[in-house]
């Protein structure tokens, strides 16, 4: 049986806009390559929010350890904040691609407009319940009495700063989905840059410490959000927002948002509450000093692991274009190319950790005895992460193609079903080094079981979208 039609939807089309055109028609590996470049840059730099903040905080004179360790113990919070803005980010920019593919920009206008509307409304539910709710769950993230009034501090205020997240971080992806990456990219560097900035002044010029971290990333993350917001109403992409369309609220468009964008909210949300488990594993056998050092990892494995969700919204919007139109051998080419990049970076990355463990932990730590402490968990957590570059492309090439089942199962796989029980019960024989092994451990599992999901159910995927389209054919 032929996989593809005789014709693709967007060879009907007369009409495409030069992003279009080479969604449809460059080569896939320099267009990819060309696409990834500022997602990369934009995730390296909007990593920077927090990542600057801990490197600052980390070398305040004589409190850094405290105050470094109280601030990471919000990650697990702020990553839910982030995990709701993925949410309809991931799930409706490859909708709004796929539409553009088809041809249809009228339902891809209504997705954008619809989305933005969504992303209001979770920060008007966030902010509140994380007031309400912080004293109790920092303590269950891992705060002691010595790092718990850092940590409601810069959470604190942090917080005031979700609207700016949603909009910046949520609809940054519809701006990368119609092919823009480079503007995408410069909606991210206004904010970093911003936060490298003010960071410095009112962490040690005010003499703020943690407090003024916060208020400098929550005016970052303000300044970010207004250039999203320009570029969107710009007239310059193929789609943009229009209060017209944002009168009502299609609750089906919502439904079908979500349920794509629902596995990469579950990679990031479960993020929080596998944040819960390890330090709250980690506090009980190991003290404040081993909860500090996944905290460096973690900002470590955080850095690594950007370059990868770069190349996978370079991906998104050559793999659901023309997944839309029907160009299948596309989709192949720029799977593998996306699989091949993922590869090769974790790869070099996982040597160059093994090699030299000590460089990564002091740039969040200058005190010798945390980075002798530390280095030797690093590489024994980063065991398993050669295998992570086709965990992550795999996994992210099946919300490409609207695969939301999958997509789900598989996020759940990683951290759910295998990570969280290994945390709680190999420590029982093993003590808190078992916690940083047990990453090793799913990775490479969570790795293998994406695989052979994906080698053995990709063929049908493009069957059953190659069937769909010819039944609405009428043929």
């Amino acid at each position: 049986m032929q996989l593809e039609p005789k014709a693709s939807v967007s060879e009907e089309r007369k009409e495409m806009t030069p992003q279009e055109k080479a969604l449809a028609r460059e080569r896939v590996g320099p267009l990819l390559l060309r696409l990834a470049f500022p997602a990369i840059v934009a995730q390296l730099v909007n990593a920077l929010y927090n990542i600057i903040d801990r490197i600052y905080i980390g070398n305040i004179p004589e409190q850094g350890g405290r105050l470094l360790t109280g601030v990471g113990v919000t990650f697990a919070i702020i990553m839910v904040i982030n995990a709701s803005a993925s949410l309809i980010g991931s799930g409706g920019a490859p909708l709004l691609t796929m539409h553009l593919g088809e041809g249809d920009k009228e339902a891809a206008a209504h997705v954008l407009n619809q989305a933005f509307i969504y992303l209001l409304l979770l920060a008007v539910i966030i902010m509140p319940a994380i007031w309400l709710t912080q004293d109790r769950f920092l303590y269950w993230f891992g705060a002691s009495e010595v790092t718990f009034a850092a940590a409601r501090n810069y959470l604190t205020i942090y917080t005031l700063g979700t609207p700016f997240v949603m909009i910046s971080l949520g609809m940054n992806a519809f701006i990368n989905a119609q092919g823009f990456t480079s503007l995408g990219m410069r909606t991210v560097l206004v904010g970093a840059v911003a936060n490298l900035i003010l960071d410095p002044i009112f962490i040690f010029g005010l003499g703020l410490n943690e407090s003024g971290a916060a208020i400098a990333t929550v005016i970052s993350q303000a300044l970010s959000a207004a250039y999203v917001l320009r570029v969107l109403t710009g007239g310059r992409l193929a789609v943009s927002l229009q209060p017209v369309l944002m009168r009502r609220i299609d609750w089906k468009t919502f439904g079908r948002i979500v349920a794509l964008g629902l596995a990469p909210f579950v990679m990031s949300s479960t993020e929080g509450l596998l944040q819960v488990v390890q330090n709250s594993t980690l506090q009980r056998y190991g003290g404040d000093a081993a909860v500090g050092a996944m905290v460096i990892i973690g900002s470590i494995m955080q850095f690594i692991l950007l370059p990868t969700a770069g190349l996978t919204r370079g991906a998104q919007p050559i793999i659901s274009y023309n997944y839309g139109a029907l160009q299948f051998d596309r989709v192949r080419a720029a799977v593998r190319k996306l699989v091949m990049y993922c590869v090769i970076w974790v790869g070099s990355m996982f040597l160059l950790v093994q090699l030299f463990p000590g460089a990564f932990v002091r740039i969040f730590n200058s005190d010798p005895e945390m980075i002798r402490f530390t280095s030797p968990l690093l590489r024994l957590y980063m065991l398993g992460m050669i295998f992570m570059g086709l965990q992550i492309s795999l996994q992210n090439s099946f919300v490409a193609l609207g695969q939301a089942k999958r997509s789900i199962a598989l996020a759940m796989l990683r951290k759910l079903i295998l990570l969280i029980p290994l945390i709680l019960i190999l420590p029982l024989w093993f003590g808190y080094r078992a916690v940083f092994f047990a990453e090793a451990i799913v990775d490479f599992t969570a790795a293998a079981v994406t695989t052979i999901v994906f080698v053995t159910g990709f063929r049908s995927i493009l069957d059953a979208r190659r069937r769909a389209v010819e039944t609405r054919r009428g043929g």
